[in-house]
């Protein structure tokens, strides 16, 4: 196979990556609209479709890809094409395992698990890891949610309070028309920092192919990744979306605009810090921190340990999967 159309095959890749992505994900920005009916289902995944293109665009081309740099970061070794192949294919076998199982699981971590997984195979061994960068990473993606948990739950306190002599049913329909903004925010959010996972892979492919002297996102990039999530995005996720919306808690309308609010938030400074988090990760937790603050004894604990363990296994479960494919396509003589 020639240079050129392993590239090919590269973006493909990434592009199909990024495809899964938007449809994995896009339960994030619009479960909890769904489920309160502040959206209808058609009107709610359109609406995350357009904001996560608009998400990508927008911020990658007016403040850098910054999460895109930080991923290029993680490895000592130069990636070649298959280490960026094998990394992306761990990556969507594990977001089509979950998407199956209808669990939220994190394509941030798949992707960074399926990656670091090639180049382990490729480096021989641990060492291709620049953990300077990596753990960093990980402490990110790992607290984050924890943040966004803690953030929910304080917010519907104080929405409780503030609200706590108001009549329920206009109130209620006050929060349901905030929900649409917020909604629209979580979608944003989700586009300005996931989409940056496949600019990273197209990025790396263009070094390792020559075509870039250093690592960098060209605009076409930038175009290319943002439309593949936000078809993505429309493609919907409606396994997802059932055990978001309705698994965990029974949503209402303030917890729902709760969540969305403050999980969007913690990815917006994410991004802006460069930091790879995981859209899944931090609106999960702000759903179960909205959910324990209004009525802790009705949240799902069966559901909840289910979202913990696949969050857990994610990492090494893709990374595995980048090792095998990395280490079977090299025996099979593909260069690059």
């Amino acid at each position: 196979m020639t240079g050129s159309v392993l590239l090919l095959v590269t973006f493909a890749v990434a592009l199909g990556f990024d495809f899964t992505n938007g449809f994995h994900d896009t339960p994030m920005a619009v479960a909890t609209s769904i489920s309160t009916r502040a959206l209808n289902p058609r009107s709610a995944v359109l609406l995350a479709s357009v904001l996560n293109l608009v998400g990508a665009l927008v911020t990658v081309l007016l403040f850098q890809a910054r999460v895109s740099n930080t991923i290029a970061k993680l490895l000592v070794i130069k990636p070649g094409l298959l280490v960026v192949i094998a990394g992306l294919v761990g990556a969507i076998v594990w977001n089509l395992i979950t998407w199956w199982w209808g669990l939220p699981s994190s394509s941030s971590h798949a992707f960074i698990g399926g990656l670091l997984g090639a180049a382990v195979a490729a480096g021989g061994g641990f060492g291709a890891i620049r953990w300077s960068a990596f753990l960093p990473t990980l402490l990110g993606l790992v607290t984050s949610p924890v943040i966004g948990f803690f953030a929910a739950g304080l917010l519907v306190i104080a929405l409780i309070w503030v609200f706590r002599r108001a009549q329920p049913g206009p109130l209620n329909r006050w929060f349901r028309l905030l929900q649409v903004p917020a909604a629209a925010f979580v979608a944003f959010s989700h586009g300005s920092n996931d989409a940056q996972k496949t600019m990273a892979a197209m990025g790396l492919a263009l070094v390792a192919s020559g075509h870039l002297a250093k690592f960098s996102v060209p605009v076409w990039v930038v175009f290319l990744s943002a439309t593949a999530i936000g078809f993505g995005t429309y493609a919907g996720g409606w396994r997802i979306m059932r055990t978001l919306g309705w698994g965990i808690y029974k949503l209402e309308p303030a917890t729902g605009m709760a969540a969305q609010v403050m999980g969007a938030t913690v990815i917006q400074v994410a991004t802006q810090l460069g930091y790879p988090v995981s859209t899944t990760h931090n609106i999960t937790g702000a759903v179960m921190g909205a959910g324990a603050a209004r009525r802790p004894g009705t949240l799902s604990l069966s559901t909840i340990a289910n979202i913990i363990g696949s969050w857990l296994v994610t990492i090494p479960a893709a990374g595995s999967v980048g090792w095998v494919l990395f280490a079977v396509l090299n025996t099979a003589g593909l260069r690059g």
